[in-house]
């Protein structure tokens, strides 16, 4: 991702760009879609795109995010304690080792060339948000602690609603659901993307995703939290990474703290995307356990629509919120008035902007010690079919596939 972020800036082209713009926009792209300056250097790129890209097979965790850089050719895979680079044919480049956090979802950031993924030391307790030098990445198992490669912002606002202690008993029960403590459920971070702030669209924001634990018996977790920052200034924040010494340098506050209403869902959002060629944002969960939820694994927010100061749901003392509206396509349940979709993208989910994504695929090869992780990055085009609204890009006729 990210050529949408210079194509929020399209005021700056000259008015025979915006025309030649405006007709490759014309049709699968909503009203409220921002124009998308560079889009036909876009769609000529992402033409070439092989149809999958190998992430390799590896001793770690499972495969949580990809983010690609499409002008330089090279994609990310983050492995839960292990990053991999590799260039679009899937040979790696090299990869960044040794964190013993979660690292989670990624995104690529085109105005400074690096890559951010979320890490989280939920023990410390510490959320960050790792920024990587990509193109220093050029050996395997570079550490993440010694080489410099990797560089780390605190997000105070995540650890405060994680340690809250909400039932008042003067003691923070950990890393668990079962407990009344976390505030809005939090567990976490973990999706992240790059797109234009959720209030005034000309400008570009990271947006970062809570964590949520699945838990059945409270009302107060329902919503799944997205907090935006402008990361222009994070250079007078960020520390390398030292696990020994978790740090706390970062921004006091979010620029902007919003709420979806989805259901409760098990761990949050697990890959969250900005999608220019719509204008809409994507979250890809794991399905939640309430029986009175639809517990979709794919839901959309709607980009043509402000966020509205409302009432969060299901909290103990009345709270209001900027709260985001779900898109009104797709799957639709009758009792909660919700949409979405059962679809993929947990593992990770890349926009191209062209109306087609990177879908991940992970697995695992061997059992116990000589257990591996594999990853790959396949190609679908979005049709917005239900259930399933992707479909392989090869066959652009055929129906979605209707995983879950």
């Amino acid at each position: 991702m990210r050529r949408h972020v210079r194509a929020l800036i399209g005021n700056l082209l000259t008015s025979v760009v915006l025309a030649s713009v405006s007709l490759m926009n014309a049709g699968p792209a909503h009203a409220g879609a921002p124009p998308v300056a560079g889009a036909i250097r876009t769609e000529q790129r992402a033409a070439a795109l092989p149809v999958s890209v190998d992430g390799g097979t590896w001793q770690s965790g499972h495969l949580q995010g990809m983010a690609i850089d499409h002008a330089r050719g090279f994609m990310y895979f983050s492995f839960t304690d292990l990053l991999v680079r590799t260039d679009m044919s899937g040979n790696p480049i090299g990869s960044v080792t040794g964190f013993t956090g979660h690292l989670g979802d990624l995104d690529f950031n085109p105005d400074d060339g690096r890559v951010y993924g979320s890490l989280e030391y939920k023990d410390a307790p510490a959320f960050y948000i790792a920024i990587f030098d990509g193109q220093s990445i050029t050996r395997m198992n570079m550490d993440a602690q010694s080489t410099g490669v990797v560089s780390t912002v605190h997000l105070k606002e995540v650890a405060e609603d994680y340690t809250a202690d909400l039932d008042h008993n003067g003691v923070f029960d950990g890393d668990t659901a079962d407990t009344a403590d976390h505030r809005y459920g939090c567990s976490g971070i973990d999706g992240i993307a790059f797109g234009p702030s959720m209030e005034r669209k000309d400008r570009v924001k990271l947006t970062v995703a809570y964590g949520v634990y699945s838990h059945t018996g409270r009302t107060d977790n329902d919503h799944q939290v997205l907090l935006q920052y402008d990361v222009r200034s994070w250079r007078k924040y960020e520390k390398p990474l030292l696990e020994s010494a978790p740090h706390t340098s970062g921004p006091v506050a979010p620029e902007g703290k919003f709420f979806v209403h989805t259901g409760n869902t098990t761990y949050g959002v697990q890959n969250l995307e900005y999608d220019a060629h719509s204008g809409n944002w994507i979250m890809a969960v794991y399905r939640g356990k309430k029986a009175a939820y639809p517990n979709y694994s794919l839901f959309v927010i709607d980009g043509s629509k402000a966020p509205s100061w409302s009432v969060v749901q299901g909290q103990a003392r009345p709270e209001v919120g900027r709260v985001l509206s779900l898109l009104p396509q797709g799957l639709h349940d009758e009792m909660t008035g919700q949409y979405g979709y059962r679809a993929r993208g947990q593992y990770g989910l890349v926009s191209l902007d062209d109306g087609r994504f990177y879908i991940a695929r992970a697995g695992t090869v061997g059992t116990g010690e000589t257990s591996r992780q594999t990853g790959r990055a396949e190609l679908y085009r979005w049709t917005g079919s239900t259930p399933d609204p992707f479909t392989p890009a090869t066959t652009p006729s055929a129906a979605g596939n209707g995983s879950s």
